[in-house]
């Protein structure tokens, strides 16, 4: 059982699996094509990823994959916590350049299902985070491309002043100057 949950652009789903708890602990599918299928997510997953993040206030992206090669991505984390951002970047998208988020923690097991034409991004809130995400596109680098994750004109509300970014990160450019994506 999951309980699903769409954020204030609702194509951008919080999921919540059942956990089954006893003396031992818990058990919780993380990943069941059917029932993820009877909850609205039919993505085809083809790529599991796991990302450490040592310090509290890591901060990777925004990034996405263009088509053909568009991803989603459904994150979830195995330790810590992190604000997990999603942002609009489709063409003709009404809420094009806003963005939602949800804080996702190993403790509760929450994830967060990221749609193609969307940029995501995310902070660590705790030290010795990690987490894993599936995306349903192959991995094209020549496709990819980010927005600055601190660009005015999207304004996220990042609760800690970045501690690390990658050099990468450092360098991508403003929303304006980027075209929207085709999902």
């Amino acid at each position: 059982m999951l309980d699903v949950k769409p954020l204030a652009i609702p194509e951008v789903l919080l999921i919540t699996p059942r956990r089954h708890g006893d003396a031992r602990g818990w058990f919780a599918e993380t990943w069941s094509r059917k029932a993820y299928a009877a909850a609205g997510v039919t993505n085809d997953f083809v790529q599991d990823n796991q990302a450490y993040n040592a310090r509290a206030g890591t901060l990777r992206g925004v990034h996405f994959q263009r088509a053909p090669h568009a991803q989603a991505k459904l994150v979830r984390v195995l330790k810590g916590a992190i604000l997990d951002v999603a942002v609009d970047l489709r063409a003709g998208s009404p809420s094009f350049g806003r963005w939602v988020a949800a804080e996702l923690t190993a403790e509760r097991g929450e994830q967060l299902l990221v749609p193609r034409g969307f940029g995501h991004a995310y902070q660590t809130l705790t030290d010795d985070c990690e987490l894993a995400y599936k995306v349903d596109g192959d991995y094209a680098p020549e496709l990819e491309g980010g927005v600055i994750w601190n660009d005015p004109d999207l304004a996220v509300a990042w609760p800690l002043e970045p501690t690390s970014l990658s050099d990468k990160d450092k360098a991508l450019g403003p929303l304006a100057n980027l075209q929207p994506l085709e999902p």
